[in-house]
């Protein structure tokens, strides 16, 4: 049986693949140029398919050494000269079980040979420059998985060495090119040795030259690899419509793409319509895997992180992306956010939404009355929305209102302006939890409006949650909830206006702006 293989984009058998050819090729002239880069990527990536194809299309001009730092002892990073001695002993393995292309006799010799390397650097310098000087080819080494490595001060040393030997190439035979693959950055290698210690500025890896090639799977190329599979399983699907799905909900991330397509694939049995791809959503927010396990582990481990992802999820503040922000840089480096014309964005919807659960779930338990009464009282009244399996918005937005006001009518304008909508998708949550799902636009997320989009049932809900700013521009919001929902083709929409005039009229009430209704509630 084909199935998806969630480590890459293709199947396990047949490669329904999207093309990654011009990614390939714009990789490749960068090793053309003799540069030393860094692929830095999120977990489960596509960094080492990627490296799989560029070795491919390297293959007939250099030597190319692909190989491996994960798996490696203590003693393996014990000394510059054992991480040295540990690069040529995965030189010797790539040779005895890879097909490494164009390699020099003398080459293999010294491969084959007990290699006894010495302690000074100067040394352990020119033993690579006679390894390099011996193939009648120029050497690219790519190093995959140099994360575990990057916990050892000796790597560090060892990245000094390369760097030393790539400034003196004019005079010294070296490595053409080398590409190191992680999620860490190499400035960033001290962090993850003391994630809360000192950080590390003056980076050995300062000769890299600057990695700027797309790693995301866009939606033509994922349209693509869902034409090839509809060609051999003939399921009727709108491979558009659903590629567009697709990118629109992971922004291209590899893992997301592959894993969402498998639970359709097997799961779902080939659903391929929109109905089909919102239950693939729901599976995978509520399964555990390897990548939202490393998620909740770098929410812990660095606090500030997680400090910015709840200011840009909930307070709709617009946080400049500035990555000599320490913790604005390593949540792009994590590519859990994403610069969004000049501001923090999430970097997609299904982190977005793994996040909110996340949050409300630990907002949930922690006792804080602020958080608990708001969630408790969407649970409690979750019957009173639900007729028939169908969602009835308009009473979750009367409910709401009395609810607000009975547990934060005594706050001040400062706590409601940037908790209202927090407390909003708090108490939206639970009410559709297992059946539904929600996001937030991005491109509305600021201090003035936020539109949310609910999935429930087969039905989609359009809410606007904005700071009343007068009469005006309260019909200026209804106007452009209005637009927003030409974009859905609905006729319905919804508004949540957080009101701190001293006479406002709390409650909803239905407006007709054209030929759509607007139900606005005002908290």
């Amino acid at each position: 049986m084909k199935r998806f293989n969630t480590t890459g984009t293709c199947y396990e058998y047949k490669h329904y693949m999207v093309n990654i050819d011009e990614r390939v090729q714009q990789i490749k002239k960068m090793v053309d140029q003799g540069d030393y880069f860094c692929i830095n990527r999120g977990r489960q990536y596509g960094k080492t398919t990627t490296l799989r194809f560029l070795k491919k299309a390297l293959d007939s001009e250099y030597t190319v050494f692909s190989i491996s730092f994960e798996g490696g002892s203590d003693e393996d990073f014990s000394s510059l000269r054992k991480v040295t001695q540990k690069m040529f002993a995965a030189f010797s393995r790539a040779v005895k079980y890879q097909k490494v292309e164009n390699i020099s006799k003398s080459v293999l010799d010294f491969l084959n040979k007990d290699i006894v390397l010495a302690e000074e650097t100067e040394k352990l310098s020119d033993t690579i420059s006679d390894f390099c000087q011996l193939n009648d080819r120029p050497i690219v080494v790519i190093i995959d998985e140099v994360d575990q490595a990057g916990n050892y001060d000796s790597f560090i040393k060892f990245l000094g060495l390369l760097r030393d030997k790539f400034l003196n190439r004019e005079e010294e035979p070296t490595f053409h090119s080398v590409i190191l693959a992680g999620v860490y950055d190499v400035k960033n290698l001290k962090l993850k040795i003391r994630p809360e210690g000192q950080h590390q500025y003056n980076s050995p890896w300062n000769i890299a030259s600057q990695f700027d090639v797309s790693m995301e799977l866009s939606e033509s190329g994922i349209k693509g690899m869902l034409e090839e599979y509809e060609g051999d399983h003939h399921t009727g699907m709108d491979t558009a419509h659903i590629a567009k799905l697709i990118s629109d909900y992971t922004s291209g991330y590899p893992f997301l793409v592959s894993r969402l397509c498998q639970i359709i694939d097997e799961k779902l049995n080939k659903n391929w319509t929109e109905a089909g791809f919102l239950e693939a959503v729901k599976s995978i927010l509520k399964e555990n895997n390897t990548l939202f396990d490393d998620m909740r582990k770098k929410l812990d481990d660095f606090p500030p992180m997680r400090t910015v992802i709840t200011a840009t999820l909930f307070t709709g503040e617009p946080i400049s992306f500035n990555t000599y922000d320490r913790a604005i840089d390593v949540a792009r480096m994590f590519n859990f956010i994403k610069d969004n014309n000049g501001k923090i964005a999430v970097s997609n919807r299904i982190f977005e939404v793994w996040f909110y659960n996340l949050f409300e779930s630990e907002a949930e338990t922690s006792g804080l009355a602020e958080n608990t009464d708001i969630i408790s009282t969407g649970s409690i009244d979750k019957p009173l929305f639900i007729k028939n399996g169908h969602l009835d918005m308009k009473v979750v937005l009367e409910r709401f209102c009395v609810h607000f006001n009975e547990i934060y009518d005594k706050n001040d304008e400062k706590f409601i302006e940037k908790q209202g909508r927090k407390f909003f998708l708090f108490f939206l949550k639970p009410i559709i939890n297992g059946t539904g799902n929600f996001y937030v636009e991005a491109e509305t997320r600021d201090q003035r409006r936020m539109d949310v989009v609910v999935d429930y049932a087969g039905e989609r809900f359009v809410i606007e949650l904005k700071i009343w700013r007068g009469d005006s521009y309260n019909e200026q919001g209804e106007e452009q909830l209005s637009e927003y929902l030409d974009y859905f083709g609905l006729e319905r929409g919804y508004l949540v206006s957080f009101c701190f005039t001293k006479d406002k009229k709390v409650g909803v009430r239905e407006v007709s702006v054209g030929s759509r209704t607007i139900v606005e509630a005002v908290v």
